[in-house]
C-alpha cells in the first residue's frame, strides 16, 4: 500500500508542481543586445504577462553568436519554466548555418508559442520597375545583371532573397552590407537594385520616395504599408516568407506550464497598447501548434541553405 500511494504522489508531481507556476520570478532571455526589434517586444510582452500573473518577468540580455549565446543558456537551464527563452526565426536556421552549436534546437528546447509574425519589404530603386512582374521579367531577361543587398550570410534579408530568386526562375547577385545603414546609400545610389528589409527601417525612406515598396513577403497586407500587395498578389507564388518572434523553454518543460505561458502570451500579444512594439502582426499558438511548425522551419531554411551554397559560420 505504502508503495502505491508513493507511486500516486510521483505521478501528481508534475501537475501540482504545473498548478503552483508561477511561484517567484520568471527569467526571460533576449539573445540580442538592449533596444533592437525582439528586446522591445520582449520587454512589453513581459510586462503584460507580469501584470497577468502577479509574478515579476526580468530581462536578461545575452547577447552574441547570433543568439546563440542566449539559447545555449536556456537550454542548460532547469526545466522548470522559471528561465525562457524568446528569439527569431534565426533559431530554426541556426543548424543548418553554424558548422557547430552547443546545443541541438530539436532536443535541447521545448517550442512554447509564436507571438509575433514577422514579415519583410522587397523594395526596389526608383529606376526599377513598378511591379513584381516587370521586374521578374527584367531579371530574366538580363541574368546576372540585377543584384539584391542583404545584411549578412544566413540571415533573413539574404536566405528571403533566394528564396524569391528560386521562386521566380531568376539569376539575381547577392550583395552584403554590415546592416541596414550602408545597405540603404547603396540601393538609393542602384549599387543594387532590390533588398528585401525591415518594415521599420523601410517605411522612411518609401515615404520619402528614395526606395519603392514592390511587395510585403507576408501572407497578408500591412497596415504600415496601405496599398503595397502582398507577394503573392503581386503574381509571384512561392515567394512568401513571415518569420517570428517566438518563446522557447529548456528540453522537458511540463506541458501545463507551456501550456499556461503559451495563453498567456497570447492575450499579452493581442493588447491594443502594445501593438506598435511587436514589429509585426500578434499572433499567439499553442506549444503543439509551434512546435509543428518550428520542425517544418528547420527543415526549409536547410533546404534553402543548402540552395543557395551558404558556407558554413563559425
Amino acid at each position: 500500500m505504502k508503495l502505491f500511494i508513493g507511486a500516486l504522489a510521483l505521478a501528481a508531481a508534475p501537475l501540482c508542481f504545473a498548478q503552483s507556476w508561477p511561484a517567484k520570478t520568471i527569467r526571460l532571455v533576449v539573445p540580442f543586445p538592449p533596444g533592437g526589434g525582439v528586446d522591445t517586444t520582449a520587454r512589453s510582452v513581459a510586462h503584460k504577462i507580469s501584470e497577468a500573473q502577479g509574478q515579476p518577468w526580468i530581462i536578461e540580455n545575452r547577447p552574441g553568436a547570433g543568439g546563440n549565446i542566449g539559447a545555449d543558456v536556456v537550454a542548460k537551464s532547469a526545466p522548470d519554466g522559471y528561465s525562457l527563452l524568446i528569439t527569431t526565426t534565426g533559431h530554426a536556421i541556426a543548424p543548418s548555418l553554424y558548422r557547430s552549436l552547443p546545443f541541438d534546437v530539436q532536443k535541447d528546447f521545448t517550442p512554447v508559442t509564436q507571438l509575433v509574425a514577422t514579415f519583410l519589404v522587397l523594395v526596389v530603386h526608383p529606376s526599377m520597375p513598378p511591379t513584381v512582374k516587370e521586374l521578374v521579367a527584367l531579371a530574366r531577361s538580363q541574368p546576372g545583371k540585377l543584384n539584391y543587398g542583404h545584411t549578412g550570410l544566413g540571415v533573413a534579408p539574404h536566405l528571403v532573397g533566394e528564396i524569391f530568386k528560386n521562386a521566380a526562375g531568376i539569376n539575381i547577385v547577392a550583395v552584403p552590407y554590415k546592416g541596414d545603414a550602408p545597405l540603404f546609400p547603396a540601393l538609393m545610389t542602384n549599387e543594387v537594385q532590390l533588398a528585401f528589409l525591415p518594415p521599420a527601417t523601410t517605411a522612411p525612406q518609401v515615404k520619402a520616395g528614395k526606395v519603392r515598396a514592390l511587395a510585403v513577403t507576408g501572407n497578408s497586407r500591412q497596415s504600415a504599408f496601405p496599398g503595397v500587395p502582398t507577394i503573392a498578389e503581386a503574381g509571384q507564388p512561392g515567394g512568401s516568407y513571415e518569420g517570428w518572434v517566438s518563446l522557447f523553454g529548456p528540453a522537458g518543460l511540463p506541458r501545463d506550464i507551456a501550456t499556461k505561458i503559451a495563453a498567456d502570451g497570447a492575450r499579452a500579444v493581442k493588447a491594443p497598447d502594445i501593438q506598435d512594439k511587436l514589429g509585426g502582426d500578434p499572433a499567439g499558438t499553442t506549444p503543439e501548434e509551434f512546435a509543428t511548425k518550428f520542425r517544418s522551419e528547420v527543415a526549409r531554411y536547410a533546404k534553402v541553405i543548402k540552395e543557395a551554397n551558404v558556407p558554413l559560420q563559425d
